[in-house]
């Protein structure tokens, strides 16, 4: 096993893995921009180098800087964490020339089920159903407009060499198609460096399910079960749950076996996610391959008790894998809330700034995997999530009361965050049926506004308290040990 590893991210996903290092008696080195100076996955590391400047590139997108900060500390390994560098192939290669471990898959594994086109061309190859749709990119709109016509719209646009919703638009008539392209060609080759797009069949109302896969480099696969994650909001996850509220013993067989035939079909080595989209007919069809650790792998960790950060550590060590398919088993239901700093009243629009005060929730089956604390400045720069907030309950009720009552616990105040609005769609009798498909936000909560009442009434309370005439404090003798706490409080009452 690794004595030293290197954590190349930052925020809630570097602590989460730096726990998992500690337990395991793993030395860690922390990275950091400049404006992550004072971060507490920094403060928390045995070591930390300082990559530069606060813009990604400068830091935690700079190759260069993070080779040779693990070069000088002499770790054995480097984790990734999700975003930023976890699925560039380059990366990847890089560490592999540089006789570095990367704790993920392999570059050529990165690097093929990065372009859409080429992964799906291996699922189909080997019997993994896929959406129909083109298994080649394309950037010319002439092209792709006679795709769509045999297809049959609505087509969905898709960036060939991305995901997380960059360069991904829904086409609805042939008059769209043009704009469309163009428009998903440009942000795709700021956002991936490649304007090659496709075109794939638009489901109606699908579900996101996606299965935990872990493979060693033995032969061995196994899957953790499914995670249902249709609630997201521009295509980006924002509820997630396990086990799904569709899901019956044989579609979750079927959809295991086509998710270990995915993973045999691209030679995956590590923790890995096979993402499907499940038709309202019960059909299901291959969508991705994330070639990383995911934001929602606590709520199978919660379900299964496997620690998914230790397997990775312990695969890209060269162990085999101890766990066997038959003795999966989950237990309870879990559910997890991305807490961003965002505003859900203006689109999710990032909310950066300053936390003045933040008291996290806990209790019996509540787990916060967080980044931030009271003081942290939220940077523009990167993504805005501060932490993951999770659930374990007996049932799907009770797991969804713990979150709730957990979400009225959590404070955070000085930026804005998505906590009242996670509060009502728990609340909501769509998501209490499980009614929870991909146009979840879209189709009951379009409109969303928090609740004024409460707000209001503490405006008002504020205005009779300062205009009402306080009582002077009584004053109290500095020198008096004794003083009584009630003394020095100042205007209370019982």
């Amino acid at each position: 096993m690794f004595k030293k590893i290197l954590i190349a991210n930052r925020g809630e996903i570097a602590r989460r893995i730096m726990n998992t290092c500690h337990v395991m008696g793993i030395a860690v080195v922390a990275v950091y921009s400049e404006v992550d100076r004072n971060a507490v996955h920094v403060l928390e590391a045995d070591q930390s180098v300082c990559l530069g400047g606060s813009e990604p590139r400068d830091s935690y997108l700079n190759i260069d800087k993070i080779i040779d900060a693990a070069r000088n500390t002499g770790v054995e390994a480097i984790h990734p964490g999700y975003g930023f560098l976890a699925e560039n192939p380059d990366f990847a290669e890089r560490c592999e020339e540089e006789g570095i471990v990367f704790i993920g898959p392999p570059s050529s594994v990165i690097r093929e089920l990065g372009d859409k086109t080429i992964a799906r061309q291996k699922m189909i190859s080997n019997g993994v159903p896929v959406i129909p749709g083109m298994i080649t990119p394309e950037s010319d709109p002439g092209t792709l407009a006679c795709e769509a016509d045999k297809i049959g719209y609505p087509v969905l646009i898709k960036a060939a060499a991305g995901g997380g919703g960059k360069g991904m638009r829904v086409v609805t008539t042939p008059d769209e198609l043009h704009e469309a392209c163009v428009s998903a060609s440009s942000e795709a080759i700021n956002a991936f460096g490649s304007d090659a797009i496709y075109l794939e069949k638009y489901l109606t109302r699908p579900r996101h399910i996606e299965f935990q896969i872990l493979a060693d480099d033995h032969g061995n696969i196994v899957h953790l079960l499914e995670r249902e994650c249709s609630i997201q909001r521009r295509h980006q996850k924002i509820v997630e749950e396990t086990p799904s509220t569709v899901m019956t013993p044989e579609l979750r067989v079927d959809m295991g076996k086509a998710a270990i035939a995915a993973a045999h079909a691209s030679g995956y080595v590590n923790a890995g996610t096979v993402e499907f989209l499940l038709d309202q007919d019960g059909s299901f069809y291959f969508l991705e391959v994330n070639t990383r650790l995911q934001v929602e792998h606590p709520i199978t960790e919660m379900v299964t008790g496997v620690d998914i950060v230790r397997c990775q550590l312990e695969i890209a060590s060269g162990s085999r894998l101890t766990l066997s398919q038959d003795e999966i088993r989950g237990r309870g239901h879990a559910i997890e809330c991305r807490i961003y700093a965002e505003d859900p009243e203006q689109g999710f629009y990032p909310s950066p700034g300053k936390i003045i005060y933040m008291k996290e929730p806990s209790g019996p089956g509540i787990r916060n995997d967080c980044g931030v604390c009271s003081g942290f400045q939220v940077p523009v720069e990167y993504d805005p999530i501060i932490s993951k907030l999770v659930v374990l309950g007996e049932s799907r009720q009770q797991a969804v009361s713990r979150m709730i009552q957990a979400l009225r616990e959590y404070v955070i105040l000085g930026i804005r965050t998505p906590i009242p609005f996670l509060i009502d769609l728990l609340r909501s009798d769509a998501f209490k049926a499980g009614e929870t498909f991909t146009d979840f936000i879209e189709a009951n909560f379009s409109d969303w506004t928090p609740e004024r009442a409460g707000a209001d009434f503490a405006a008002i309370a504020f205005i009779i308290n300062e205009r009402g005439g306080k009582k002077k404090h009584q004053a109290v003798n500095r020198e008096d040990a004794c003083a009584s706490p009630w003394q020095t409080l100042g205007n209370w009452r019982r």
